[in-house]
């Protein structure tokens, strides 16, 4: 078995998981966190290859959802909820397909159980890569490199959370494993269908995102029968970052009507 994943826990009470996505760390759901830790336990981890956890030459969902399940196991935690945003909503949904019956409720951020085929991130590795080879000393040298392969700030400035500092070369490097990321890139936007899961789903998009599409429905349908859908407006994939207390409050009623995290 694999080493335990680094994580944080919370708060007292029902146990929920919190599973961050591409590129990202056990912070990035902190928002969400900061208000569940009032009425929850909430454990946040870091997937493999991603900030403090160990990396691997290997990286797919059902050895992502596996590293998860040896923590929760390691911490003796039997029943449990799941919330995963976009490459972690996968790997929380391949977590209730293997664990239906101890996964008590399961929310997924913006994501679907498809596989998709839009390369979406090459301007991404391609910043990645040129930091690395640039070995910047400072975390602002290494936002100007990104700058001309990245437009968007928010997107310079989630990657840069995943920036430190080697105390011995003074250098700036990537906690996440960029190398095994870019090579299972393939895996990472797969899908490979499961078997009808039956524990209450939430799925929630963002409205100006296209990672749950109309057409979607009906693959969604079949593997998760008791899922429903809430849309957050004028949001784009970071949904809970746009509009934390929307989500929260669309998580809370979810919740609350399924009587299954309380």
């Amino acid at each position: 078995m694999s080493a335990l994943l680094h994580y944080k826990t919370e708060g007292e009470g029902h146990p929920i998981v919190l599973i961050h996505g591409l590129f990202g760390n056990l912070d990035n759901l902190g928002i969400l966190a900061r208000e569940l830790k009032k009425n929850y336990r909430v454990i946040s981890v870091d997937l493999r290859n991603h900030g403090l956890s160990f990396h691997s030459e290997n990286h797919s969902y059902p050895e992502m959802a596996q590293d998860v399940i040896h923590l929760i196991d390691s911490l003796q935690i039997e029943k449990f909820s799941l919330i995963g945003h976009s490459m972690g909503g996968k790997v929380a949904m391949k977590m209730a397909s293997i664990l239906a019956e101890r996964v008590l409720s399961l929310v997924v951020l913006d994501m679907a159980p498809i596989g998709y085929t839009e390369n979406r991130h090459d301007s991404v590795f391609t910043a990645i890569e040129n930091v690395q080879a640039s070995r910047p000393a400072s975390r602002s040298e290494a936002l100007e490199i990104m700058k001309e392969y990245i437009t968007i700030e928010g997107v310079r400035q989630f990657l840069s959370k995943s920036l430190y500092k080697d105390n011995e070369t003074q250098e700036m490097h990537w906690r996440f494993n960029a190398h095994a990321l870019k090579k299972h890139y393939r895996n990472i936007l797969g899908w490979n269908t499961i078997e009808p899961v039956s524990v209450p789903t939430l799925f929630i998009k963002g409205e100006l995102s296209e990672y749950i599409l109309p057409e979607h429905q009906e693959r969604i349908r079949q593997q998760f029968p008791c899922a429903k859908a809430h849309v957050v407006t004028r949001t784009g994939h970071w949904l809970h970052a746009e509009k934390p207390k929307e989500v929260l409050r669309a998580i809370s009623k979810f919740y609350a009507v399924s009587t299954n995290a309380n």
